[in-house]
């Protein structure tokens, strides 16, 4: 099976060798690797150029965004399977994309995912947060569920038919599409339980009050693109799903 993993950068000199070497280092013997970069103005691109030929496809130009550079990759990814990558991460050990594809192997599934752990952005040995899933249950996004975005392996068949990355929403289109793909059309899921992506904390996804309150309109913005109605707390439930994250799991 092969698998194309995308990695999304801007002005990510600092960290995204990191997220290079964890990709490159994986054991599964049949992985393209595509670096999308929207023209950074410090060294990534000379950052990643060193790799030469060990990275299959780079573009480095301008884009409307995160998920704008997301969907050029799914565009000219050619694996069965497609994994995303952010600059600011890395895999978690060398066999994390080995267990995934046997996992598809095994349960024929349309997408998998796992666990994540979130480190200080300094310190990547110091743990913040343990994120630990568990198995989806339908609905379970109408009580504030959904998978970490960074662990999901999804099939590119399942992009061709579904559609890519909302360009309407600024910050929740991971949670939109995941949405739309397992509680609507309901793909079918498969659950690796064990930690497969480490996060620096800080990121896009981890930031402030004002962006969790825009992140939290966007949400219910999503639901509406869906034609889908959530309960009256089903917003409310999924920031506190966080508070769990800080219990010490390791």
């Amino acid at each position: 099976m092969k698998v194309t993993i995308i990695t999304v950068v801007f002005n990510g000199a600092g960290t995204v060798r990191d997220s290079i070497e964890s990709v490159l280092n994986q054991t599964h013997p049949d992985i393209e690797y595509i670096v999308i970069d929207g023209k950074s103005t410090d060294n990534t691109a000379e950052v990643v150029r060193s790799y030469g030929s060990r990275i299959t496809r780079f573009v480095s130009e301008p884009d409307k965004g995160l998920y704008d550079a997301i969907n050029k990759g799914i565009r000219l990814a050619t694996g069965d399977v497609i994994g995303l990558i952010n600059a600011d991460d890395f895999y978690h050990h060398p066999q994390v994309v080995e267990k995934v594809v046997q996992l598809f192997e095994k349960t024929n599934c349309d997408a998998v995912y796992g666990d994540v752990i979130y480190v200080n952005a300094e310190n990547t040995q110091k743990i913040d947060r343990y994120w630990k899933v568990g198995e989806y249950k339908e609905g379970a996004f109408l009580w504030g569920w959904m998978p970490p975005h960074p662990t999901c392996f999804i099939r590119r068949s399942v992009y061709e038919k579904l559609g890519g990355y909302t360009l309407e929403l600024k910050s929740s289109s991971d949670y939109e599409l995941l949405l739309r793909y397992i509680h609507k059309h309901k793909i079918k899921l498969s659950y690796l339980p064990e930690v497969l992506v480490t996060m620096r904390s800080g990121g896009m996804s981890n930031a402030t009050l004002k962006h969790r309150w825009r992140a939290n309109r966007e949400d219910r913005q999503g639901w509406k693109l869906n034609g889908l109605r959530p309960y009256f707390f089903t917003l409310f439930l999924k920031p506190l799903r966080k508070l769990d994250q800080l219990l010490p799991k390791l």
